[in-house]
């Protein structure tokens, strides 16, 4: 690569939380982003939407390729196409609770997914380096603080099939030498989060209901204990752990340990209100395997990559909070309940 040339770096779940801050982060940096879509019959690009250039300019910093992590052959042929120096898969049916009611489609995409793309740059012939988003909940069962020397247990489909993910990437590096790595990422949550993911369930429904939109939130276990960092921290130590000498996996988490009951009051207070009087228990949302406790110990990613996350949980439901109010008030429902309401 000539030093005028950018970096390119293949991102796949680029329209999710992960990839669309991957993305800025890697066009900040100068780099030439290309993302791998789902045919589908609607756009599902909002995240990203504000990256696109001028079409009358010659350079755009990202572009998008219609692919599947199902589909080995075109994975193969892109990678051929784009010539990327780093792949980020973060790709994934990523849902807890779904890969229960779908567990065969989250194996395939979530575990094998993972080999296709992996087989792919070894087969492209592609000097890329490769980061697979492995996951807390490999861990499942198995007590916190939680490590990479920790057993997995997983508790779920998609645990296990992350598990699956992270062992291919580890047979990758050590059966022909690619450079690639697992980042073990604990919860990590934003405004951009999926709205049918607990925490942005819960500030969605704060923010409706501090407008008169939404009189009730219906939820399942309260006791859950996880550990929740801010997203565009994580995705920054993603890029760090590709710059580094030797390819390494790696805990991402900050170590703090918060229940959803804690993260309900956070939120509620953010907003003056009391949570105990609009949440209400549903059956539906339990998992058939919880998960009770998932706290990180990310003491290697200090050391090895310089990251320490500055956002934990009380500030991070705020954030949250604060964006769903402003998202409801530009969608102008609230404006619409004063009005009605005189």
């Amino acid at each position: 690569m000539s030093t005028s040339e950018p970096k390119r770096a293949l991102i796949t779940g680029v329209t999710g939380q992960d990839g669309s801050y991957l993305a800025e982060l890697l066009v900040s940096k100068g780099y030439e982003v290309h993302g791998l879509i789902r045919r589908a019959s609607t756009f599902n690009t909002s995240r990203i939407d504000h990256l696109f250039r001028d079409p009358h300019e010659d350079v755009h910093p990202l572009t998008l390729h219609y692919g599947d992590l199902t589909d080995g052959s075109r994975l193969v042929t892109l990678l051929g196409d784009i010539q990327p120096h780093e792949v980020y898969n973060l790709g994934a049916q990523s849902h807890v609770r779904v890969s229960f009611d779908e567990p065969e489609y989250t194996a395939d995409t979530t575990g094998v997914g993972a080999m296709r793309l992996l087989e792919a740059v070894r087969v492209s012939g592609v000097n890329a380096r490769y980061y697979q988003a492995s996951s807390s909940e490999m861990f499942g069962a198995t007590p916190p603080p939680q490590s990479e020397t920790t057993p997995f247990y997983p508790r779920s489909p998609y645990g296990a099939a992350k598990v699956y993910a992270y062992w291919m990437t580890k047979n990758y590096r050590e059966a022909y030498g690619l450079f690639a790595v697992n980042g073990i990422l604990f919860n990590h949550e934003s405004p951009r989060r999926g709205e049918t993911f607990v925490t942005r369930k819960i500030t969605r429904a704060v923010a409706r209901i501090a407008a008169g939109v939404q009189d009730k939130l219906y939820m399942g276990n309260l006791d859950a204990v996880r550990d929740w960092g801010y997203a565009p921290e994580y995705v920054e130590a993603m890029w760090r752990m590709l710059q580094h000498d030797e390819p390494h996996d790696y805990v991402l988490a900050t170590g703090e340990a918060y229940t959803v009951r804690d993260f309900l009051q956070f939120s509620f207070s953010h907003v003056g209100l009391e949570w105990e009087k609009y949440v209400e228990f549903d059956e539906r949302y339990l998992r058939p395997t919880e998960v009770d406790s998932l706290i990180g110990d990310a003491s290697f990613a200090k050391e090895t990559l310089g990251w320490v996350p500055n956002v934990l949980t009380p500030r991070l439901a705020e954030i949250m909070v604060d964006a769903d109010v402003a998202r409801l008030e530009t969608e102008g429902h609230a404006h619409w309940i004063d009005v009605v309401s005189r």
